[in-house]
């Protein structure tokens, strides 16, 4: 079998990296998260006390940053100068300054280099908000998830409401800045792609929007044998 890129993008809360990390258990192929590396540079710029949204601060905190990925058993491993902070990436105060650092244009060429990397060596399923149009803009299978505002917000509610102690109005509010900032950066900004598919998710199960996305690889891998 050739090697094959699923791209992902959406905009927060669509489902990204949930079907994501189905398809990749399902496929046998590698799941990077692109979005954790992002939140991975926010935590170190909110842990030195830094402004996430400064361009200048945040290009001179880059040059000390060392984000790698390893994987655990197909899982993936988000690590900042050897250290393993996974665990602590999921936060709204990250999230959001995952969105801001994520405009930076050093961080950026960072992130893609080792995104790029990892995608010449190996079939994976990579999601974001400009995988198909930027990081991959060559990938055979490109998706594009969304979900009214309402839904998503609903799941997000569901994931850190509680633990955070956020009112689902916070969370439609922040996703709501998160949309604009991701659309409008100048940099690679979230769009869908002519050639992506689009897939709204809001009135679909996680089961049924993954059964869409392996029919839609299914076809692309048979043909892609059969032209051999």
């Amino acid at each position: 079998m050739k090697k094959i890129c699923i791209a992902i993008d959406g905009p927060a809360g669509s489902g990204k990296s949930t079907i994501a990390k189905i398809l990749s258990k399902k496929l046998k192929i590698l799941y990077i998260d692109t979005g954790a590396m992002y939140r991975a540079v926010a935590y170190y710029v909110i842990k030195c006390n830094k402004d996430t949204k400064n361009s200048i601060e945040i290009s001179n905190i880059v040059k000390e940053l060392d984000v790698d990925i390893d994987f655990n058993n197909g899982e993936q491993r988000v690590l900042l100068n050897n250290e393993d902070i996974t665990d602590k990436l999921r936060t709204p105060e990250i999230s959001m300054g995952a969105s801001n650092v994520a405009a930076n244009p050093k961080v950026r060429e960072k992130l893609v280099a080792l995104q790029r990397e990892i995608a010449v060596k190996n079939s994976v399923v990579m999601d974001g908000r400009d995988i198909g149009s930027y990081v991959l803009p060559k990938a055979e299978l490109k998706i594009y998830l969304n979900a009214s505002i309402e839904e998503r917000a609903k799941r997000r509610f569901d994931e850190i409401g509680m633990k955070c102690n956020m009112d689902i109005n916070d969370i439609k509010r922040d996703i709501e800045i998160r949309d604009e900032n991701d659309k409008n950066r100048k940099i690679a900004p979230l769009k869908k792609v002519k050639e992506a598919i689009e897939i709204d998710t809001s009135k679909l199960s996680i089961d049924e929007v993954v059964d869409k996305i392996i029919s839609l690889y299914s076809n692309i891998n048979e043909g892609m044998v059969n032209s051999l």
